[in-house]
C-alpha cells in the first residue's frame, strides 16, 4: 500500500533540489572560514543560500543569520530584546512552545495575549495595553506572535499588530517558521524587528534555520568562540544544511502559486468533513491554503492518528512538538475549545501533496470515524 504523508507543519520531506545542494555541499568539504580555495567555496555557497533564504521574505542577504532552526532563532530573538530592556513581554496564548516557554524561563512577568474563538490576536486587547505601557518599570514592549499559527494554519494580522508596536516604540518578533515558503511573506511590508524561519518545514534538511532581523534591533551573542554569522552564533556552519536551505527556499518562492492551488483541495476535504458534524478550528479566519485541523466530538486524537496510519495516511494530532505528549493543545485552549481540543486532528500538505492524498485521507477518516461510532453505540 502505497503510504500518503500529510504531515508537512511538522516537517516537509527534502525536496530534491535541496537533497542535491546538500550533497554537492557535503562532497566539497571545505570549511568556510578557511582562506584556501575550498573554504573560499564552501563561503560562496553559503552566501548564496543567505541571498536565497533572504529572497523568500524579502530582506537584503545582510538581514539574514543562520541558526540550527526556528526553535533557535526564536530564543535568540527574545533573548536579545530582553538584552534591550524589555522586561515585561507580551506574548500571543497560541504560540509555538519555543517563544512561550523562552518568554517564560525568563522569570520575568509574562502577558499572555488572548485569541478569540478562531485564534486570530485580539487587536482591542493589545491596542489597549500598549496606550497603558509603563516604560520605566516593563522597559520597551516585547510583542511576540506568528504570522501562521502551525496547529491550525490561522494567519495573524501582523502588519497592523506592527502599527501599534512601532507606535509604542516597540520590539516585535514573529514567529514565520510555518508560514514561509507556503504563503508570500514580506518582511518589511509587515513590519517586524526579527523573524523566525526554519528549512525543514518548506523542504530543507532538519537542523537548519535562520532569524532575518530590521535595521532598528541588534542580536546578541548566545554562543561564544569564532566570529561566524557576523559575531551572533559561534561555531562552524553547518554548510550542507545551509546550503539546502538555501536551495529549498529558493524552489518554495518559485512554487507558492502552485500551494496555492492546494486550498481548493483542503476545502472540499474539509466540506466532506463538515457534513459528517466536525468542528473546524480556525473557520473563518485567514489560513495557510494546505492546513486543516478539526475535531470530533468522541473520537479521541490518538485514535484517528493510528487509524489513519493504518490506512496508510500520515497525520497528526498537533504540534510535533508535543503531539507524543498527553497534555491538550494549548492553541485550542485559547481558542476555547474545551474537551473537543483532545479529538482534534491536524492535516497538512505541501510541495509533493496531490490532490488524491486529501482524498485518500477523507476516504481513510470517514471509514474509522463509522467504526467508531458503531462502537459507541454497542457500549450505550
Amino acid at each position: 500500500m502505497t503510504k500518503v504523508y500529510l504531515d508537512y507543519n511538522a516537517t516537509a520531506p527534502v525536496r530534491p533540489e535541496a537533497r542535491d545542494a546538500a550533497m554537492s555541499a557535503m562532497l566539497l568539504g571545505g570549511n568556510p572560514s578557511s582562506v584556501h580555495a575550498g573554504g573560499r567555496t564552501a563561503r560562496a555557497m553559503v552566501e548564496q543560500a543567505r541571498a536565497q533564504v533572504a529572497a523568500l521574505v524579502d530582506v537584503k542577504p545582510g538581514s539574514i543569520t543562520f541558526f540550527s532552526g526556528g526553535t533557535e532563532a526564536n530564543i535568540t530573538a527574545i533573548a536579545s530584546a530582553f538584552f534591550a530592556g524589555a522586561r515585561r513581554p507580551v506574548v500571543l496564548l497560541t504560540e509555538h512552545d519555543s517563544v512561550m516557554q523562552t518568554a517564560l524561563a525568563s522569570g520575568l512577568p509574562v502577558e499572555g495575549w488572548p485569541v478569540d474563538a478562531r485564534g486570530v490576536a485580539d487587536l482591542d486587547w493589545l491596542r489597549e495595553r500598549l496606550v497603558g505601557w509603563d516604560r520605566e518599570t516593563d522597559g520597551p514592549p516585547l510583542v511576540c506572535l506568528s504570522l501562521a499559527n502551525n496547529e491550525t494554519g490561522v494567519i495573524q494580522p501582523v502588519a497592523e499588530v506592527a502599527e501599534m508596536v512601532r507606535a509604542a516604540d516597540g520590539w516585535l518578533h514573529v514567529d514565520a517558521v510555518q508560514a514561509a515558503g507556503k504563503i508570500a511573506v514580506d518582511f518589511n511590508g509587515l513590519g517586524a524587528d526579527t523573524m523566525a524561519l526554519s528549512g525543514h518545514k518548506l523542504g530543507a534538511p532538519q537542523g537548519v534555520g535562520a532569524l532575518a532581523t530590521g535595521p532598528r534591533v541588534a542580536l546578541t551573542r548566545r554562543t561564544f568562540g569564532g566570529g561566524q554569522e557576523k559575531g551572533v552564533r559561534a561555531g562552524t556552519e553547518n554548510v550542507p544544511g545551509i546550503v539546502g536551505f538555501g536551495a529549498a527556499a529558493q524552489a518554495a518562492l518559485r512554487d507558492l502559486p502552485k500551494l496555492a492551488d492546494q486550498a481548493a483541495w483542503r476545502d472540499a476535504a474539509e466540506a466532506r468533513l463538515k457534513a459528517e458534524g466536525v468542528t473546524v478550528f480556525g473557520e473563518g479566519a485567514p489560513r495557510l491554503p494546505q492546513t486543516l485541523n478539526f475535531g470530533r466530538d468522541g473520537f479521541g486524537s490518538e485514535l484517528q492518528v493510528m487509524a489513519s496510519d493504518l490506512a496508510g495516511v500520515m497525520v497528526s494530532a498537533g504540534a510535533a512538538c508535543s503531539s507524543g505528549k498527553v497534555a491538550r493543545s494549548h492553541v485550542l485552549q485559547a481558542m476555547g475549545a474545551g474537551d473537543l481540543a483532545d479529538c482534534a486532528l491536524r492535516v497538512s500538505g505541501g510541495w509533493a501533496s496531490k490532490a488524491e492524498h486529501w482524498d485518500r485521507f477523507v476516504d481513510a477518516w470517514l471509514e474509522a470515524d463509522a467504526r467508531q461510532s458503531s462502537r459507541r453505540r454497542e457500549v450505550a
